[in-house]
């Protein structure tokens, strides 16, 4: 039988973080605590106010399971064997996601998962792909008679990570601390086909091993005489029924979340401090100013007669957990709460606006400030996990959010009490 082939799928274009293997994580799926060789920065470490505005992913679990993408029984006689191309069904579609919007946006996510291919020792995807969802032809050189199952498969990489982000520490200083935002991440290595019979032999949890399983060993279909071609197989019949009905169940899980961040809940009363603050680019006289059109967004302004309010902004319904605080941002000049627009959530740059206040996530900010006596601040929105920054100063200039904040320091404000 002809070796296994590996090859990447037809038409990613994917970017591979590359590190050493480590074959005995990438064959087996078991939860894992990976090792800091993927961490561009630790948590304890030192950081600076500068730094206020940016985040950084740490990997909090992985797991590496062999999964089988396409998949198709095919019995060879006496008098077909030697090369052969095959169709093969697919079982299962695999896409790169990281967080909540099942796709890859900016270079948080990027970074997140080449920290877990360092880490793992495995060439995972790092940007938006998926396999294919069309059935695959394989060609085969068929030496021995028998019931084969030909198949494309990978390792499905799966986990949670979380965002370690600038804040003042108890012990003094500002620290690299691990902050309250978490998600999820899909990812796949390099996708590899082959053909496997039910009497040979192995590796155990190899993507090999996982195409046999789904071959109807003992089976009639296998045992007995058989024309060349196609055999069903009702294990893989069943594998995709499973993935099918799992994937239908995500893509629910994730409408319903959609649905619930475009129409938040009215909000009966905030609770706000009595504190008006403005939120100003330190040492400079821009500050954030909030539209006064629906359809606008929260630009840097200077401070003037004229504007109304709309620079003022108190923080309501304000908690604290692990020295973070959480809040919303409501404006004095037009009433509404600071919030990403629901329908461009998922974008890396999405502007900020204000909205109706309401029970929505994305109306939900942690801010990290500086050491005690000064007044720096930076700022992440609760459900998208991006910090909030502009891209250069000028009036006028849309804030905007950014998956690892902005590494220049143009994300790191002053809250400064007017």
């Amino acid at each position: 039988m002809r070796r296994t082939t590996t090859r990447l799928g037809r038409g990613l274009g994917a970017l591979i973080a590359t590190a050493t293997a480590a074959v005995g994580l990438a064959a087996t799926p078991a939860a894992a605590t990976p090792a800091a060789a993927g961490q561009t920065v630790q948590p304890g470490q030192t950081c600076t106010a500068a730094d206020l505005g940016t985040r950084h992913p740490i990997i909090k679990s992985a797991e590496v399971a062999p999964t089988i993408t396409h998949f198709k029984g095919w019995y060879v006689t006496e008098g077909s064997t030697g090369n052969q191309s095959v169709s093969t069904n697919t079982t299962e579609t695999i896409s790169v996601s990281v967080g909540l919007n099942g796709t890859v946006q900016g270079s948080f996510a990027v970074e997140a998962l080449g920290s877990v291919g360092a880490s793992l020792g495995l060439n995972v995807q790092v940007n938006y792909t998926h396999t294919s969802s069309t059935s695959q032809s394989i060609s085969w050189n068929f030496r021995q008679p028998g019931y084969y199952g030909l198949y494309e498969g990978t390792k499905k990489v799966t986990g949670t990570y979380g965002s370690l982000n600038c804040n003042r520490s108890d012990a003094g200083g500002l620290k690299w601390t691990e902050g309250p935002d978490t998600g999820s991440y899909t990812t796949y290595t390099t996708l590899e086909e082959g053909a496997v019979r039910c009497e040979d032999k192995v590796p155990a949890n190899s993507i090999m091993a996982k195409a046999q399983s789904l071959l109807d060993c003992g089976s009639p279909a296998a045992t007995a005489k058989h024309p060349a071609g196609p055999v069903p197989s009702a294990k893989a019949d069943q594998a995709k029924r499973d993935a099918d009905n799992a994937a239908t169940a995500a893509k629910a899980a994730q409408s319903m979340k959609t649905t619930q961040a475009a129409k938040p809940s009215p909000r009966a009363a905030l609770n706000c401090q009595p504190a008006v603050y403005k939120i100003d680019v330190p040492g400079k006289p821009l500050n954030w100013s909030a539209p006064l059109l629906a359809n606008d967004g929260i630009r840097l302004r200077e401070s003037t007669f004229f504007s109304a309010h709309l620079d003022n902004w108190r923080l309501c319904n304000v908690t604290e957990r692990n020295g973070v605080i959480e809040a919303s941002l409501w404006n004095w000049g037009n009433g509404g709460c600071a919030t990403i627009p629901a329908d461009i959530a998922n974008q890396e740059q999405a502007y900020l606006t204000t909205a109706t206040c309401g029970e929505d996530d994305l109306q939900r900010f942690y801010i990290y400030r500086d050491v005690p006596g000064s007044t720096k601040i930076g700022l992440q929105n609760k459900y998208t996990g991006s910090m909030m920054g502009h891209d250069r100063y000028a009036d006028g200039e849309l804030i905007r959010q950014y998956s690892s904040g902005r590494q220049d320091g143009t994300g790191t404000y002053t809250l400064t009490q007017v």
